[in-house]
């Protein structure tokens, strides 16, 4: 009987058609990113004290990891602590008056403020671009605190090492690393896409993923790559906590928090970035990586290229 299995190139033709960002996308989308960045710097070279410091490209198009179907830039402003509100939720509101001072030609209300953010609007391209501020405190490695959308917290972060991690997978792992993670987020979409309850972090499964890389898995047969990462979430029913010892030590990371789901933060072993995960939410994650574990292996031992693809 031929083979009627679903091969590794059969998933890679589908990833360059469907799933990933078109390279010559990626090039246009960093470029309006660098512009950014350079006008910004440009304003904030010319007035002193204007409490704006400097920018960083942010999110899958800075990792590597976007897909086609992006439709917004994240971006990070770091903004001098003595300059910034004391008040955090003046935080927001105060970079968006400041935007529209380094921007002068654009339309003001092509700058809207929202709850964590700033957003750009770009009318020639259609691209959003997030802003996000980072109260900057100075020291190695542009730390900075990052004010949570949910609890007014601040949460130390650094914007510049969260791509750096996701490049030493990458560097580890040639290019795979970022198609599987690719891969991963294009089946989580179709889940939210399914149900709007679903839960699906993108920074969370960019980890998991490199969970997984760090193990040994090998990445370079997709449809194996995908099974194994399905059946870690399953294996582990992610309930075990996942840390990575990249910028601190292991001996450093603190005590179980009790939350449903543990993956912490890999420039800040404080920072849990599931804390909002419940165990509902963690159950649903579970439920839908065994779904797709099982479709995948029906789909291995199909009689039919028909039944195989319709599997996966």
């Amino acid at each position: 009987m031929a083979d009627q299995s679903i091969t590794h190139a059969d998933v890679l033709s589908f990833a360059e058609d469907h799933v990933n960002l078109p390279q010559d996308l990626a090039c246009k989308y960093r470029e309006q990113a660098n512009n950014l960045r350079d006008c910004l710097a440009r304003h904030i070279e010319a007035n002193p004290g204007f409490g704006l410091v400097e920018m960083f490209h942010a999110g899958g198009v800075a990792k590597g990891t976007a897909l086609r179907t992006i439709n917004d830039l994240d971006v990070a402003v770091y903004l001098a602590k003595e300059q910034a509100p004391v008040d955090e939720k003046e935080v927001v509101g105060w970079m968006g008056e400041r935007l529209r001072g380094a921007y002068p030609g654009k339309d003001p209300g092509d700058i809207d403020v929202f709850e964590h953010c700033a957003r750009i609007n770009f009318r020639g391209t259609g691209l959003d671009v997030d802003v996000v501020p980072i109260i900057y405190e100075g020291g190695e490695h542009d730390f900075g605190h990052l004010i949570d959308k949910h609890t007014g917290g601040k949460v130390r972060t650094s914007i510049p090492l969260h791509p750096e991690f996701i490049r030493r997978r990458k560097e580890a792992c040639n290019r795979h690393f970022a198609q599987v993670v690719r891969l991963v987020k294009w089946w989580a979409r179709q889940r939210r896409e399914e149900n709007p309850g679903f839960k699906r972090k993108s920074f969370l499964l960019e980890l998991l993923a490199a969970r997984m890389a760090d193990s040994g898995a090998a990445l370079n047969d997709y449809p194996r790559a995908l099974r194994e990462f399905f059946n870690y979430i399953v294996r582990t029913g992610l309930e075990k906590r996942a840390a990575f010892d990249d910028y601190y030590r292991a001996d450093s990371i603190p005590g179980g928090t009790g939350d449903p789901v543990e993956v912490l933060d890999p420039v800040n072993a404080h920072n849990n970035v599931t804390v909002r995960y419940s165990v509902r939410d963690r159950e649903a994650l579970v439920d839908a990586a065994q779904d797709a574990a099982d479709a995948i292996r029906e789909a291995h031992y199909a009689t039919t290229k028909e039944r195989a693809v319709e599997r996966w």
